[in-house]
Formats: structure tokens, C-alpha cells, sequence
């Protein structure tokens, strides 16, 4: 708990006079004030997240937990478990989905075995596995608490080297077959929300077999009895080693001044469970787009967020931050390199 409890110290509430700067700068340039919306406060945002008004984020990465989930045993995801290890070492070489996503924005791809069920000898993937895969949940608890801890210092750890190394905007991304029935699990156990409203497909699931698995997330909160208000325990008790990862990502990237752009639904499950942790995460938070798996409208009202992109996607991989790299590294150019009225020359607004 060490590292966690280091990183949980250092978060502390956004630049508010880089915010008020920025806010004035923008207010300022050469446009109708608030015409450019979202962006503007995203600019605003950004610059409170990293103290600067005009941050370059040109270096930036996904950072992709990878591990396999043990209540794939109940029948729960269509894919078979060994495709967990196969779509990795296809991300790792930039081929998936995430791939040319990440490319065309100028995004590193770091890719992590945090929990995978077979061993992977790959120079582009970084084994820092904590397990070989979380138990069944329908049958006792995913993982242990402290499992569950080492699992988010290792995200915590991953985001922190990446940083040293420079980067400067961080993506949040995922792969594991059967990771929407852990993370719709988290989801109901923090909301209370029963798992008929928010179960879905996840890759393509046949409809007819969507009751089984509203059954099977049920079972798995009934049998394992998490506390809805201790996250790291719901998280031990029904998660994944990939969500554990990705909370740990979004805690060190606030911690040190990062701005972090979630995917879709699974990456906003962990962004829940960090803010539950530490609830100044919130504003370092950056959400891309709007998942079409069926609880993400819940989860985006869980964390208080609106997506920007509304792209009807639903891949996973950090495929949704990738894409919206470009519109935050916009929002800072837009603030730069727009003139204001007084240098144009122009009195009236």
C-alpha cells in the first residue's frame, strides 16, 4: 500500500490562476465568446491540469492492461479466452483496431501483461503479471486485496516511468475477453444498480444468451458480498487485474499533473473506482467517447463526465482516446496560436 498511499498524497486540486489565465486568454481571441464550446473549456481544463497555458502534449501513449478473467468459465463472452493473448500480441505490434488509431495521432502504444492466463514472450509487451488470470467471480472472489493493490501500484508504476520518460498525455486502453461482465459487475455493486439495466453484448455476445449472464454478474455479487463503499474491496471481490490497472494509470497521471483520456466503458468503470478512491482524480480526467455497450450512459453519469465523441464505437483497446488525442492537443492550439482582438486591431467584440 506503500506506493499507493505515496501517490494518493500528491493529488491535490487543479492550477486555478492557470485556469483563470487561460480562461481570460481565450475569452480574449479573435472569436465570439464561448463559439468554440467544449473546446474551450477543455483548454481551460488542460491548463489547470498542468499548470501552463500552453502545455505541449505532443508526446503521448495508450498504456493497454491486458489480462484474462476467470468467470469466462460460465460461458459469458463469445470469444474463446485464448483470443485475450492473441488481440495483445496484435496491439503490441500495432495491428488491432488501437493501431492506426494510435499512429495518425503520434501515440506510443505501452502494453501490459498485467494478468493474462498464458506466459507471452513479446519485446513489446511488459510482463508485470500479478496472476494468471482472476478467479471465477460466480464462484468466490475475482482476486485478493492485495492483489488488487498490487495491481493498481503496478498501473501506478507503468504511468510514472512513462512520464519520467516524457510524456505528457497518457490514454487509458484494455483487452481481456469476459472484462464487460467484470466491469458491469463493479458497476452495479457501486451504483446499486441492478445488472438487467446495465448488462450488455460486450464482443458480441448472442442475445439469447444475455440472461445467463445477467445471472451469472448477480450470482457473483451475491456470493462475494462487496462493499460498495470500500472500491478497492468491490474491486478484489468482482473486478479485473486490467480495470485495477487502469485505476492506478488515471491515479498517477493526477498525482503528477497528467491529463488522462479514458476510452469507452470499461476504462470508465476504472476512472469510477479512482475517483471513489481519490475524488480530486476527477479533474484530471478527460473522457473520449461515448460507448455503445449498454451501461455506459450510467457509468458516464457514475463519474459526473460527457464524452465528446459520439462515434457509436464499442472496441475497447484505448481506441476512443486515441482518437481524441487530436481534440485536446486542439483545444491547447487553438488557445496558442489564435490572435486575440487587440493584436488584430479590432475594438469590438
Amino acid at each position: 500500500m506503500d506506493l499507493l498511499n505515496r501517490t494518493l498524497s500528491k493529488i491535490t486540486d487543479l492550477n486555478r490562476e492557470s485556469m483563470k489565465r487561460s480562461r481570460a486568454r481565450i475569452d480574449s481571441l479573435i472569436k465570439p465568446v464561448g463559439s468554440l464550446g467544449r473546446l474551450e473549456d477543455l483548454a481551460v481544463q488542460v491548463s489547470g491540469i498542468t499548470g501552463e497555458l500552453f502545455p505541449n502534449l505532443s508526446n503521448k501513449a495508450v498504456i493497454v492492461m491486458a489480462s484474462d478473467n476467470g468467470v469466462c468459465e460460465e460461458g459469458v463472452a463469445a470469444a474463446p479466452q485464448m483470443v485475450t493473448r492473441i488481440q495483445t500480441i496484435n496491439i503490441a505490434n500495432g495491428v488491432s483496431g488501437l493501431g492506426p488509431l494510435a499512429r495518425i495521432s503520434g501515440a506510443e502504444l505501452v502494453v501490459v501483461d498485467i494478468g493474462i492466463m498464458t506466459d507471452i514472450e513479446h519485446d513489446k509487451i511488459i510482463n508485470r503479471k500479478i496472476r494468471y488470470g482472476t478467479d471465477n467471480i460466480a464462484k468466490g472472489p475475482a482476486m485478493s486485496y492485495d492483489e488488487a493493490v498490487r495491481a493498481i501500484e503496478t498501473g501506478i508504476e507503468i504511468t510514472e516511468n512513462e512520464i519520467k520518460n516524457g510524456r505528457r498525455l497518457i490514454g487509458t486502453g484494455e483487452m481481456g475477453i469476459g472484462n464487460t461482465t467484470s466491469s458491469t459487475a463493479l458497476l452495479s455493486v457501486l451504483t446499486g444498480i441492478d445488472p438487467q439495466n446495465i448488462t450488455g453484448a460486450g464482443a458480441n455476445l448472442p442475445i439469447d444468451k444475455l440472461d445467463m449472464k445477467i445471472n451469472v454478474i448477480r450470482q457473483a455479487i451475491s456470493i462475494n458480498n462487496p462493499d460498495k463503499n470500500n472500491p478497492i474491496d468491490s474491486l478484489a471481490k468482482v473486478g479485473g487485474l486490467d480495470l485495477a490497472g487502469m485505476t492506478g494509470i488515471i491515479l498517477a497521471c493526477a498525482a503528477n499533473k497528467v491529463p488522462c483520456v479514458i476510452d469507452g466503458y470499461i476504462s470508465t468503470i476504472s476512472a469510477i473506482l479512482a475517483c471513489r478512491i481519490a475524488p480530486l482524480c476527477k479533474d484530471y480526467i478527460i473522457p473520449s467517447h461515448h460507448s455503445m455497450e449498454k451501461g455506459a450512459n450510467i457509468a458516464s453519469e457514475c463519474l459526473g463526465i460527457k464524452p465528446m465523441l459520439y462515434m457509436d464505437m464499442r472496441l475497447g483497446e484505448g481506441s476512443g482516446a486515441a482518437l481524441a488525442f487530436h481534440i485536446v492537443e486542439s483545444a491547447v492550439l487553438m488557445n496558442r496560436d489564435m490572435i486575440t482582438f487587440e493584436e488584430s486591431g479590432i475594438n469590438a467584440v
